[in-house]
């Protein structure tokens, strides 16, 4: 029985020998930087995600075509191990305990959507693996005590109430009334929270407040009431789907509103997939192509544009050039903590204050980026052709927004 327990032991020590050396080395093989992935590639997140993997593929090849990553005097590339999460928070989780685990990954990219990245921040904080996201903006994420959690996006309390803030500017500094409808997932209820304290702040008032259905495949009862009480503005965030059926909806019923204010329509591709019925919506965003922001390996916003274009066949969304993001941010990282130790590179992310094609990246204590402030873009259409164009925040518009959106009578 002795004998039986000390080979059993001694299996067991031999395992987990392996183990953790298979852990130590798989960080880095041979000239690879590995870093793992979980991604929405099928799902009702399934067309973000692919935004998600597109961007983080465009960055890998960019950095490894241009000299990949400096390291104690020699040369890596980045290589991503990616896995499908079928856009639940249960299987994130678990693809996250398999990457650091099975796979030995060391760092990591982050997943698409809040709900999603809050069920694999508890996994990679657990083990101090740190993990660099472009796609969770729950401030939620941000207040849990998170070391190694870093988000290059905008905090999403901060998503929409720029729109509430150019509604009361446009009204001449007075209160507008504010009707509004949102997915009950992190992300669009953290939206709603800050719709609520920009309408506080500027003395607005809410007089409609509705819960989207869990399909996103109506908001009827909404418009309705939107018929009968007239707001100033409508705010709605239901990620790609909302977005759409909120604009083929208001187009349907024809629902006058002055103010059409959404998040994810760029995503949806609203201009191209609706045309005129999608003009004048008002759309957050956390980047745009004509912003002027700079970097050395994708110039600006509009060479990062053309590049994606030719690579993928349509323009990036905003997920798309974040995600690119976040892997400038781990090669400037790597390079200052000239490491491959977990703590000394999350050391270097705490520190990172550095300006890319996507804006400026400085992250607070609690992982999100405070030097990048959202923007409002509008669709506007001529001869047919539908663009989109920042129009807000007033002082940094590259367009003038149309305000109020013309009646469907007037169209």
């Amino acid at each position: 029985m002795k004998i039986r327990n000390i080979i059993i032991t001694l299996v067991s020590a031999i395992a987990l020998l392996i183990s953790a050396s298979t852990i130590s080395f798989a960080k880095v093989v041979g000239d690879k930087i590995v870093l793992g992935a979980a991604v929405s590639l099928s799902g009702k997140y399934s067309s973000n995600g692919e935004h998600t993997q597109n961007g983080y593929n465009l960055a890998v090849e960019r950095i490894n075509s241009m000299g990949g990553v400096k390291v104690g005097g020699k040369t890596y590339k980045f290589e991503i191990i990616y896995y499908d999460d079928e856009s639940n928070s249960g299987r994130a989780a678990q693809l996250a305990e398999r990457l650091i685990k099975q796979d030995g990954v060391q760092f990591m990219l982050g997943p698409y959507s809040s709900g999603l990245t809050k069920a694999m921040a508890p996994v990679t904080e657990k083990y101090g693996i740190p993990m660099v996201e472009a796609n969770g903006a729950s401030r939620s994420l941000f207040t849990k005590g998170y070391k190694y959690l870093f988000a290059v996006l905008a905090p999403a309390n901060l998503y929409l109430d720029v729109a509430i803030e150019t509604a009361v500017e446009l009204n001449g500094g007075k209160p507008v009334k504010i009707a509004m409808a949102f997915e009950q997932d992190p992300f669009s209820q953290d939206v709603r929270l800050g719709i609520v304290d920009a309408a506080k702040r500027t003395g607005s008032k809410i007089i409609i407040d509705d819960k989207l259905p869990k399909e996103l495949n109506t908001m009827v009862t909404t418009l309705n009431e939107v018929r009968v009480k007239k707001p100033d503005v409508l705010v709605v965030s239901g990620h790609t789907k909302g977005a759409v059926t909120a604009v083929k909806e208001i187009a349907e019923m024809k629902i006058d509103v002055p103010m059409l204010a959404m998040t994810h329509c760029d995503a949806a591709k609203l201009s191209k997939q609706l045309g005129d019925i999608s003009e004048y919506a008002l759309c957050a965003s956390q980047w745009h192509k004509s912003l002027s922001y700079k970097d050395d390996f994708f110039k600006d916003g509009m060479t990062y544009d053309a590049d994606f274009n030719k690579m993928f066949g349509y323009a990036p969304p905003y997920q798309a050039a974040e995600s690119s993001a976040a892997l400038l941010v781990y090669k400037d990282a790597f390079e200052r903590a000239n490491s491959f130790d977990t703590k000394k590179v999350r050391d270097a992310l705490a520190a990172t204050d550095m300006q890319t094609f996507y804006g400026n990246i400085k992250f607070a204590e609690g992982g999100q980026n405070v030097s990048k402030p959202m923007v409002l873009f509008q669709v506007i259409c001529d001869a047919g052709k539908c663009e989109n164009k920042v129009v807000a925040p007033l002082k940094w518009a590259s367009a003038e927004l149309v305000h109020p959106t013309p009646t469907w009578s007037n169209r």
